[in-house]
């Protein structure tokens, strides 16, 4: 069984939301936030909507971003969709995956870098490299 949409209608089919987070966590599916990247899965024609004419600027296979609550969300041949309107549409996602972290630039030491002393900035002496000596003295000297 196929969706075809109607007027101003789009068919969009939720993204697989991400399972666990950036810093490596597990999160379940109630904690799991509703995904709001979708991809097209079938645009009505457009036509006459209200009164006013209204032409479709999405297409099929598109990724999109949608308000969180937008259109109705049907089950079919076991696959959940939602319809929602073409102005409930916020952005198309552009480029073919989500962006990705960059990696992290080598860095280079720089000549103020170099110059660098070991001293602490408080103003206090740095500690000598011998252990300090504590405690009580010897038994056998007095």
């Amino acid at each position: 069984m196929t969706i075809r949409p109607l007027a101003d209608r789009v068919v969009i089919k939720m993204v697989e939301a991400e399972e666990t987070t950036k810093s490596g966590i597990i999160l379940t599916a109630s904690a799991q936030e509703k995904p709001s990247i979708a991809e097209i899965v079938a645009v009505g024609p457009g036509g006459m909507v209200d009164g006013k004419e209204v032409t479709m600027n999405v297409k099929v296979g598109e990724k999109v971003l949608i308000s969180k609550y937008a259109g109705n969300e049907v089950k079919v041949d076991g696959v959940e969709y939602s319809i929602v309107r073409q102005s409930d549409i916020l952005a198309v996602v552009e480029g073919a995956e989500a962006p990705k972290a960059k990696p992290a630039a080598k860095k280079t030491e720089t000549k103020s870098a170099a110059k660098k002393t070991d001293a602490p900035k408080s103003g206090r002496k740095p500690a000598s490299k011998t252990p300090a000596k504590r405690g009580r003295k010897s038994k056998g000297t007095k």
